[in-house]
């Protein structure tokens, strides 16, 4: 039993808040170990491999990769730098053995810089920092430093922690230098570091083998692959292995192929041992947490604590006059199947099932629900959702609520509208510093459902100059009402296409969302009024032919262009008795009671 260090590996991660430019560092690492052919086309963000990433330009799950330089092999992995996908970054830290910590050379360290540095130093991780984008005329690599240091000293970031390697680079130039000054043009600085300043993996190869699993992939040749880290021992194709689950049951399967990493690639191995992080097929039921053990002498590692969920929204079948037109999966059992499906892989999200058509869905934020409801909405799904409630709990007879971290640069003009807009949502300020460019930084600790329709409102005060951020803070005493939205609904009460005259009466009340010729339906919401009522429109009244004029008379009707929602907004847009209709083709709004003699029952009642 000799304890081994694998000098022919290296596994680090690379962590950064959002748009710092992960992937980027990434991309200009493979080009630089020549991966690709020199006359290979590569994409710009190559690990960003899904279309939402792609289009958003964000990273929403962690990915793995590796280079070889001096005959040793790095394996990287790139994690997503939203908040809100923060499992994902959670459980990749436990295949590594030292981060890449990237920041911005202008921005500095923001709120997710410090949520996944906090992670890694509490797992014991030294990290390597990273000054980015200092090509940026506006770029301030020594302040950065500074404040970077700052924050190590906040999180308790011991005295080794405290010594870390600092490179400036430019991921987009792919350059990076040891100082500001220097003059070379490639990654070697950073190749260089990490084979001198991260440990090799370390530990018994001759022991029976323990992996756990940090990632699941599937494919359809050979169904569920389980992806993690040997911590111990070897694991060969055709071996029996134990599988540990966390509630203490196990099972054994046989392993039917083993595969590591190798660029973008994933390439077939005989065997693999302590150290290395492989992907592994035939184990069906693997979940994240699991332990992969020798069948023989099978031990459980720790298994992955993952921060809860904050949020909820409920799932339903569509039930719309339009349900059933436009998408391929309609019936709850579908619905049941893909939410069942998504947990497989999605760590942070919970499915709890109401109804047989009605299943309650938990996740960490906004974006990390709403990419899931993207990401099945092209798949072909049609189904709706309800507005998003934040999760309370109950701690000694008193209700706590989930409290975010919120970080807003905005133009000194704007400041007064900003802290005017968060006062009623209970938000409290922790620091306010000057930022550079004319940029001011409000840090304010706020309750999550404060949150809930504020990012929009963001933009409309600050002309789209504002920026925010926000990461889970604590849970606390329920901070008391916070009010809703002021404006009311202008909803439809009648079926048919939207005409043009119609239309030009409602938008004189109010903001529309849609334009003449659109399909509609009683009850479906149309715009938003100008007043604190819900306000029924027919926007599908025509101007007919009398006596005295004809149709087609009077001036041309000029319509002002109506707002296009996105998913996003239309879900911070709903109230409680409110939904959104997701299909492939369309996202509508509606009321959850088509029937507007029936709404108004329900409001009368509900006043009594």
């Amino acid at each position: 039993m000799e304890l081994i260090k694998r000098e022919d590996i290296r596994n680090i991660a690379i962590i950064a808040h959002v748009d710092h430019g992960k992937t980027t560092l990434v991309d200009a690492l493979l080009k630089q170990s020549h991966t690709f052919r020199a006359n290979e086309k590569v994409e710009e963000r190559v690990m960003d491999s899904n279309d939402l990433e792609k289009e958003r330009g964000i990273t929403i799950l962690s990915k793995n990769t590796a280079v070889i330089y001096n005959d040793i092999k790095i394996n990287i992995v790139d994690t997503p730098g939203h908040a809100d996908f923060g499992g994902e970054v959670e459980r990749v830290l436990k295949m590594v053995d030292s981060v890449l910590l990237v920041v911005d050379s202008y921005e500095g360290p923001m709120p997710q810089t410090k949520f996944v540095l906090k992670k890694s130093l509490e797992l014991g991780l030294k990290p390597i920092v990273i000054i980015n984008k200092i090509d940026k005329p506006n770029a301030r690599p020594t302040d950065v430093i500074d404040e970077v240091f700052d924050l190590f000293v906040e999180l308790g970031a011991n005295d080794e922690q405290l010594d870390f390697q600092i490179i400036y680079a430019s991921a987009r130039e792919g350059f990076a230098r040891y100082n500001v000054d220097d003059q070379n043009n490639d990654m070697t600085p950073i190749f260089d570091t990490i084979l001198k300043y991260v440990a090799p993996p370390e530990g018994y190869i001759d022991e029976p083998l323990q992996m756990l699993v940090s990632t699941l992939d599937t494919n359809a040749f050979v169904g569920k692959i389980a992806i993690g880290k040997i911590h111990r021992g070897t694991v060969k194709r055709n071996q029996t292995v134990a599988l540990l689950k966390n509630d203490g049951s196990s099972a054994n399967y046989k392993i039917t192929s083993i595969f590591t990493y190798k660029g973008l690639k994933r390439e077939e191995a005989e065997e693999a041992s302590m150290g290395d992080i492989v992907a592994v097929s035939g184990v069906i039921d693997a979940n994240i947490g699991d332990t992969i053990a020798d069948s023989s002498s099978p031990e459980a590692l720790p298994f992955l604590e993952i921060d809860e969920p904050t949020l909820n929204m409920n799932f339903m079948v569509n039930d719309s006059p339009f349900a059933g037109q436009e998408g391929e999966f309609v019936t709850s059992r579908h619905l049941r199947d893909r939410l069942m499906k998504e947990l497989e892989t999605n760590v942070s999200l919970r499915v709890k099932e109401l109804t047989p058509d009605c299943f309650e869905v938990s996740g960490r934020g906004e974006l990390h629900l709403s990419v899931l409801i993207e990401t099945m909405r092209r798949e072909g799904y049609e189904f709706q959702v309800s507005k998003a409630n934040v999760i309370f709990r109950e701690v000694d007879g008193h209700k706590e609520e989930p409290i975010e971290y919120l970080t807003i640069d905005v133009p000194e003009e704007f400041m007064g509208p900003v802290m005017e807009k968060l006062g009623p949502r209970k938000a409290e300020m922790v620091n306010m510093t000057s930022a550079v460019n004319g940029y001011t930084r409000l840090e304010f600790t706020v309750p999550a459902r404060g949150l809930i329709g504020f990012r929009s409102e963001l933009m409309t005060d600050t002309k789209g100059n504002g920026i925010m951020n926000h990461v889970f803070h604590s849970y606390e005493k329920y901070k008391g009402d916070i009010p809703g939205r002021s404006r009311g609904s202008i909803v439809s009460f009648e079926a048919g296409d939207s005409i043009a005259y119609g239309l030009y009466s409602a938008q004189e009340r109010g903001q529309l969302f849609i334009g003449a010729g659109v399909p509609v339906y009683g009850g479906m919401i149309v715009g938003v009024s100008a007043r604190a009522e819900d306000l029924e429109i027919n926007v599908c009244k025509m101007k007919k032919l009398t006596n005295t004029r004809s149709s087609g008379a009077d001036d041309a009707l000029k319509l002002t262009p109506p707002v296009e929602m996105s998913l996003e907004q239309c879900l911070e847009f709903i109230n409680a008795d409110e939904l959104v209709e997701v299909t492939p083709k369309n996202i509508r709004m509606r009321k959850r009671v088509l029937d507007s003699a029936e709404r108004r029952r329900m409001i009368s009642r509900n006043k009594k």
